[in-house]
């Protein structure tokens, strides 16, 4: 599977990116391990995932899916010089009221315990999950700098930053002879476009960011299976498709649908097909829950979509 190079990074990552937040929720060990294997087996190289997940789960809290992919890698010897291991610092809460956010203690901390989770000697994309309007950007690159020094981190990127904030991030690393981030994570897809189309875009491709995407399929929205209230007990992600089945969300499926026939494809399919041709772009994130997931993932990376396609989808 050819693989694109990742913004300035010495990362090359095959089209689609593993999203780990289901790991330890909505699948197990046991089917984690399968689905994992799989991923890899069809040639993809690159999962994503984050020190807070999953702690929205009852009775987990955060770093159920670091855990569970350590246990992969011990148990997958050799494995881990093939895989690109995303994830993030800076989310949640660190006692009542206390928001970690990117301090430099924060960050230097909540990497050792990634790396033990995780079982590995380096973090190969570090990422600020959320912005911090508390913390300068010198002091949560400072810490960037420290670990990347060490040998604990490779790379680093910013999750949720919009154009200005990450504009003032890169300033800031300019002014003080700084890391750079070298990779955006934000939410994108066919219905949610604004959060990134635009002044965002425009920076990245400008500045050599590059981009890996979540909510790739609007958590299953983009699939096609939640056509009616009747179908939001699919999933566990279920409850929070009414914000998508709407007039717009209804089109958008219409067009995804019309595209997937011609084809022959999945709804799934075109939309992260869409998502790989957009500028900036090197790669979506996306979950699989079963292996059959993983192979259609493999049938979106081959999938090429054409002008008229395009259009449809506009």
């Amino acid at each position: 599977m050819k693989r694109r190079k990742l913004g300035n990074t010495s990362l090359e990552i095959a089209p689609v990116v593993f999203g780990g937040n289901v790991l330890g929720w909505t699948i197990d060990e046991r089917r984690g391990f399968e689905v994992l294997d799989a991923f890899f087996d069809h040639g993809f190289n690159a999962i994503d995932t984050a020190d807070v997940y999953s702690a929205w789960a009852p009775g987990n809290h955060g770093g159920e899916s670091e855990t569970l992919i350590g246990r992969w890698l011990k148990a997958r010897p050799g494995r881990r010089n093939h895989v690109a291991i995303f994830t993030k610092v800076g989310s949640g809460t660190d006692g009542p009221g206390k928001r970690k956010g990117l301090a430099r203690r924060w960050v230097e901390q909540a990497a050792e315990a990634s790396l033990e989770r995780l079982g590995v000697d380096a973090i190969d994309l570090y990422f600020s999950h959320w912005p911090d309007a508390g913390t300068p950007h010198e002091e949560t690159l400072r810490a960037y700098e420290a670990l990347l020094q060490a040998g604990k981190v490779k790379a680093i990127g910013a999750s949720n930053y919009d154009a200005a904030q990450l504009a003032a991030a890169l300033q800031a690393a300019r002014e003080h002879h700084l890391p750079a981030y070298q990779v955006l994570e934000p939410e994108y897809n066919l219905y949610a476009r604004d959060t990134y189309e635009g002044a965002l875009c425009d920076l990245c491709v400008a500045e050599g960011v590059g981009v890996v995407t979540y909510y790739s399929l609007a958590s299953g929205f983009l699939s096609g299976k939640y056509r009616s209230e009747a179908d939001f007990d699919q999933s566990a992600r279920g409850a929070g498709m009414g914000k998508y089945l709407n007039a717009r969300g209804r089109r958008i499926l219409a067009a995804l649908d019309a595209v997937a026939e011609r084809h022959g494809a999945q709804p799934a399919e075109v939309a992260l097909a869409w998502l790989m041709t957009r500028p900036g772009v090197t790669a979506p994130i996306a979950s699989a829950t079963s292996v059959a997931q993983v192979e259609s993932f493999a049938r979106a990376a081959e999938l090429k979509l054409d002008a008229e396609d395009l259009a449809k989808l506009a």
